[in-house]
């Protein structure tokens, strides 16, 4: 055996003449109990005959029975973790002689772990104030508010309108109408040109705005365009939000005055925050352990973790209704933009695994069994079925291996020394 570099391994294997002569026996004979030879029976063709008609077929069958076996018993005394496909170089067969070859694959790495307790982090407990909760409290009324008609009069600042939108010309050779589009005059997310348009105007009256989209603007066809625009008020409406009192907070569900309500709202951000601030603390400490340990990551992991993260992206765009068949991806490039995150994303998977196996923490039948209830939940589906599904696609080895991982980052978590963060000193 010899190592290249790195996770990469070489074998050197020989197989005896002796065991190579009695493979092709082998295949000898089941080709001969299946061939169809003019003259004879089936399985009744001498054997020299069958050697002469497939003996290149023969040979391939023989190796491809031969070498993966040799690998694998190599490795094996080896004591070897193969994780990539192996690549078979500078085979040497004649016929009734031994079979020499190379095998170069990539083994996993070795790790050798460190202290992984202690481990310094920055993190502090939230704060909630009372604006916090005012602010919240408020975004929950202006979601309840109502809109209220206003008889025809001018339109100004503050009122919500109810317009149509034609364009004056195609945009991509097409044009654009929409009714029913609420525009609110002055408001913080509304175009200057639109705002423009509808001051002083009164429902059935029309008026021009021409609109400059941002190149990041969410629909494509009109991102970084400009756009002339017929603009038709149709309904002027004010939008009225409910008072802030003890029949408001019961029609938020089983409370019974404010006071309770602004509870519920405190301890509902408190948990935003601490799992937010939580979560960048547990990556913080995924960092650290990833610049503690320096060990070679398989490139088979890398490449697997690329065509993961592609994959994933592929099915949120066709989530969104994009058709991926019309996206053409280069490969070379995408592997050279990616491959430093992917590794390092690797990295901290084998860390995380070895702190979980150091650690023996595991997933219990009970955490598997409320995370595929939680899923039958959200689909709306038997469980007996989900469970199902899920053990045919692999889908509930990577639920028990998320879980896993959840449970070694709050160990680390758990175990670390928590400092005051610098802004906060």
């Amino acid at each position: 055996m010899a190592l290249i570099e790195g996770c990469k391994h070489v074998l050197d294997i020989h197989i005896p003449a002796d065991v190579v002569a009695a493979e092709i026996e082998k295949v000898v004979e089941k080709v001969r109990a299946k061939a169809h030879i003019q003259g004879f029976r089936p399985g009744k063709a001498p054997a020299s005959i069958i050697r002469t008609r497939y003996m290149g077929d023969i040979r391939q069958e023989a190796l491809e029975n031969l070498i993966p076996a040799h690998i694998e018993k190599e490795c094996v005394k080896e004591n070897l973790h193969v994780v990539s496909r192996p690549s078979v170089k500078e085979l040497h067969f004649h016929e009734g002689e031994a079979v020499h070859f190379k095998a170069e694959f990539e083994v996993a790495p070795e790790i050798e772990l460190k202290e992984v307790r202690g481990l310094k982090v920055e993190y502090a407990e939230s704060v909630i104030t009372d604006a916090d909760v005012d602010e919240r409290i408020n975004e929950i009324r202006e979601s309840k508010a109502e809109f209220v008609n206003v008889d025809p009069r001018p339109a100004q600042d503050g009122d919500h309108c109810l317009v149509s939108l034609e364009s004056l010309e195609g945009i991509e050779g097409e044009p654009m109408k929409q009714d029913d589009i609420n525009i609110q005059i002055g408001g913080a997310d509304t175009f200057e040109s639109f705002t423009e348009a509808l001051r002083g105007v009164e429902p059935g009256d029309s008026r021009e705005a021409e609109i400059t989209y941002p190149a990041e603007y969410a629909a494509a066809r009109l991102a970084g365009r400009t756009v002339r625009f017929k603009v038709t008020l149709k309904q002027i409406r004010l939008k009225e939000a409910p008072e802030l009192n003890d029949e408001f907070a019961r029609d938020l569900g089983d409370f019974q005055n404010m006071d309770e309500v602004r509870e519920e709202v405190r301890k509902a951000i408190f948990r935003e925050r601490e799992f937010a601030a939580q979560s960048e603390a547990k990556n913080k400490l995924v960092d650290k352990l990833s610049d503690m340990h320096e060990f070679p990551v398989p490139e088979a992991y890398v490449e697997n973790q690329i065509e993961s993260t592609v994959e994933s992206q592929l099915r949120q765009w066709k989530a969104q209704g994009i058709d991926i068949s019309k996206i053409k991806l280069d490969w070379d490039k995408l592997r050279e933009s990616q491959s430093d995150k992917a590794r390092r994303d690797v990295k901290a998977s084998l860390l995380l695994g070895k702190v979980a196996s150091t650690e023996n923490i595991h997933v219990t039948e009970e955490e598997i069994d409320a995370e595929v209830q939680r899923i039958a939940r959200q689909r709306r589906e038997p469980v007996a079925a989900v469970r199902m599904n899920m053990e045919k696609d692999g889908s509930l080895s990577r639920a028990a291996n998320r879980i896993i991982t959840e449970k070694t980052l709050n160990f680390l978590f758990e175990h670390a020394v928590k400092e005051a963060p610098a802004a906060a000193e």
